[in-house]
C-alpha cells in the first residue's frame, strides 16, 4: 500500500512516518515543500501549488491513502488561511482529479470547537465556535474536506505532547525554559524561578505517538469512516498540573510563578488563551478505529524531557 504523508517533517508528521515505516508492505513516497535534487522526492506546497500542478504530482505518487499533517499553528491570519484552509481545498481538488479513490486522512484541531463547558466532554456533533484565526482556519479546512465527496476523515486532535514537542506549543516551550533554567542554575536550587503566564486552563493532552497511530489506523481502515473523529486523551488536565509534572521530571527545585500578562511571562498557547476548558469525547474513535490512547501523561512528559535533553530541542 502506498501512503503519502504531507507535512512529514513536522512534529506530528515525523511520528506518522515513523509509525508507517514499521509496517510491512507499506511504501512511502517522499514529498515536501523542497527537495534536495532530482530523484530526492516530489515537491508539494499546499500553500502555493495550483490544483492542476498538485494533481500531476499526485498522479506520479499514485497514493492509496494520503495523510495530511501539514498545518500552521502560528502566524498572521493570511498565513494561517493559506496553509490551514487553502491547503486542504487544493489537496481535495487535486485528489478528485488524480486519485479519487484514495483515502484522505486530514489532521484537524480541537480548537475548532472553541470554548468547552466546564466538566463536559465535547462530541463530534457539538457546535463549533472557534476563537481566533487558528481555530477558524482549521474549521474551514475541515469543512472543505468533509464536503469534498472524497473518502475522507478529519481527526480533530487535542493538545499533542510527547517526544519532539516543538517550542511553539506549551509542553515544548516549558521544556525549553526548564532546560535553559537548568543550564543557568545547575543545582536547580530554590533560587531558580520559572515565570509563566496563567496556567489555570484545562486541556486535553494526547501523546503524538498515539495521534500517529490513529492517523495510520484511519488510513488503513476498511470501509467508510465517520467524517470527523476526536483524537485526544479523553481527560481534562489543568495546565498547571502538566507544568509541575514536567518540572519534577526535569528535577527543577525552584519556584514556578504565574502572572497572566506579566512582562516576560509565558504560559498557555496564544491561539487558545481565551478557552478555559477543552476535553474531547473519544468514544467514536474507539468504535470506528478500535483506537484508544496508550501513553499516560506522565510517560509522555518523560519522553518529552528525555528527547529534549538528548537532542537539545527540536523545531516543528
Amino acid at each position: 500500500m502506498r501512503v503519502l504523508v504531507l507535512g512529514r517533517t513536522g512534529y506530528l508528521g515525523r511520528h506518522v512516518v515513523a509509525h508507517l515505516r514499521g509496517l510491512p508492505d507499506t511504501q512511502l513516497p517522499e514529498a515536501g515543500r523542497s527537495t534536495a535534487g532530482a530523484g530526492a522526492g516530489l515537491r508539494i506546497d499546499l500553500a502555493t501549488d495550483s490544483p492542476d500542478r498538485l494533481a500531476k504530482t499526485l498522479a506520479e505518487a499514485a497514493p492509496d491513502a494520503v495523510i495530511n499533517c501539514a498545518g500552521a499553528t502560528a502566524g498572521d491570519a493570511v498565513t494561517l488561511a493559506e496553509v490551514n484552509t487553502r491547503g486542504p481545498a487544493v489537496l481535495c481538488a487535486a485528489l478528485r482529479q488524480a486519485a479519487p479513490r484514495a483515502r484522505l486522512v486530514h489532521l484537524g484541531s480541537a480548537a475548532e470547537y472553541g470554548p468547552g463547558e466546564q466538566g463536559t466532554k465535547v462530541t463530534e456533533t457539538a457546535a463549533t465556535r472557534p476563537l481566533g484565526p487558528y481555530g477558524a482556519t482549521k474549521l474551514a479546512g475541515t469543512a472543505v474536506v468533509t464536503a469534498s465527496g472524497l473518502d475522507a476523515v478529519v481527526l480533530r486532535v487535542g493538545n499533542p505532547v510527547g517526544p519532539g514537542a516543538p517550542s511553539t506549543g506549551l509542553p515544548g516551550r516549558v521544556a525549553a525554559l526548564l532546560r535553559e533554567t537548568g543550564a543557568a542554575e545547575p543545582e536547580a536550587g530554590t533560587g531558580a524561578v520559572l515565570r509563566l503566564g496563567d496556567l489555570s486552563a484545562y486541556r486535553d493532552f494526547v501523546d503524538a505517538r498515539d495521534v500517529a497511530r490513529a492517523a495510520v489506523l484511519a488510513a488503513l481502515a476498511a470501509g467508510p469512516l465517520p467524517p470527523v473523529l476526536n483524537i485526544g486523551g479523553g481527560e481534562a488536565v489543568r495546565v498547571r498540573d502538566l507544568v509541575h509534572l514536567l518540572a519534577r521530571r526535569a528535577g527543577f527545585g525552584g519556584r514556578i510563578e504565574e502572572a497572566a500578562g506579566a512582562t516576560g511571562a509565558t504560559g498557555g498557547s496564544a491561539r487558545s488563551a481565551a478557552v478555559s476548558w477543552q476535553c474531547s469525547d473519544i468514544t467514536a474513535a474507539g468504535e470506528a478505529l478500535d483506537w484508544r490512547p496508550s501513553y499516560p501523561l506522565e510517560e509522555s512528559l518523560a519522553a518529552l524531557w528525555a528527547d529534549a535533553g538528548a537532542e537539545g530541542g527540536r523545531t516543528p
